[in-house]
């Protein structure tokens, strides 16, 4: 019986398969053929636009590593302009760095958060107004920022740094993460932007105190506070040591002498910011006094008496200009 009955089951499966086979050949004879609906409700094109390219807000939101940074951009009203079509490049601090910051100005994640105005000048500082991937940093070049203020990266070993206003240093972890308005590059510092003028930051640098002195007898202390930019080539104390040993003058006698010491001043003093990577060896550079000193590839000044003259240290940003470090003082033709 069960032998049986297994063969009925064949044997009617079989005719029920030839059945529905004459079917469907019968069918395939039509020149008419409807194309089912759902082959027409999705094209490659269609599938394509509905997928969103994050933006750099999406990208921020969506790395943990970006937490508050991500809370930073909404708590400054910035998430709008992040959002935008661009192209931005943003430097993207972690949550390490602000960990970081926090303790450098000791106060609470709560306190910066709170603090808008502050949020927003810090943020803006680490977005520029244009897509800039690695292979195209301007290395060692003033690099001017949405917030206005400027910073540079200079490469450092396999390292990308970057110097920013107050002459604090970061570095970029990871490079040209992309987004739909542009790149992040991430940071393991917070960026800030300049606070201090050329005067104020000659202040915080003992050895060129002998130089703050001579630039207020000169009564030139407001002309370097003021916008610029400027580049200052800044003579240490023991530059004005060589320089009365040379003239066997003291410095009381040289502060006396103000018209001696504008002309003196104004020659260490360009009307534009000159970084070292923008340097022009070799080439004469016009200073504010008038007259043209030359800087050659060893950053050694000779200046219009042919005397020498060499940068120590380079770079060194104010909110108004940058400052070279000198060993002498250079001096015009005299007159």
């Amino acid at each position: 019986m069960f032998y049986r009955a297994i063969h009925r089951f064949k044997f009617g499966g079989l005719c029920a398969l030839i059945a529905a086979t004459a079917m469907l050949s019968s069918c395939g004879g039509q020149k008419d053929h409807a194309t089912p609906a759902a082959a027409t409700s999705a094209t490659p094109a269609t599938i394509t636009s509905a997928i969103a390219v994050p933006n750099l807000v999406d990208v921020i939101k969506a790395d943990p590593r970006f937490s508050i940074l991500a809370e930073a951009v909404v708590a400054a009203d910035l998430a709008g302009a992040l959002s935008g079509p661009g192209p931005l490049t943003l430097f993207a601090p972690t949550n390490d760095a602000f960990a970081l910051l926090l303790a450098e100005l000791n106060v609470s994640k709560v306190q910066l958060l709170a603090d808008k105005a502050l949020l927003a000048s810090v943020l803006s500082y680490h977005v520029l107004p244009a897509k800039v991937a690695k292979a195209d940093v301007p290395v060692g070049k003033a690099i001017t920022t949405l917030q206005v203020g400027i910073f540079k990266i200079d490469s450092v070993g396999s390292d990308l740094v970057v110097t920013d206003g107050r002459n604090r240093t970061a570095r970029i972890t990871q490079t040209d993460i992309s987004a739909s308005n542009g790149l992040v590059h991430v940071l393991d510092k917070v960026l800030l932007p300049a606070n201090k003028t050329l005067i104020e930051t000659l202040q915080t640098k003992p050895e060129l105190s002998v130089l703050i002195e001579t630039i207020n007898a000169a009564g030139l202390a407001g002309a370097l506070n003021a916008a610029g930019p400027f580049t200052l080539f800044a003579p240490t104390n023991d530059a004005f040591a060589a320089l009365f040993a040379e003239l066997k003058i003291t410095k009381s006698q040289m502060l006396a002498n103000p018209a001696l010491i504008t002309t003196v001043l104004n020659y260490h003093l360009l009307s534009s910011r000159v970084l070292k990577a923008e340097v022009p060896v070799g080439s004469p550079i016009k200073s504010v006094q008038g007259s043209t000193f030359v800087i050659d590839a060893g950053f050694v000044i000779t200046d219009q008496l042919g005397r020498k003259s060499k940068i120590t240290a380079t770079d060194l940003l104010a909110s108004n200009g940058v400052i070279h470090v000198i060993d002498k003082v250079i001096s015009p033709p005299v007159r």
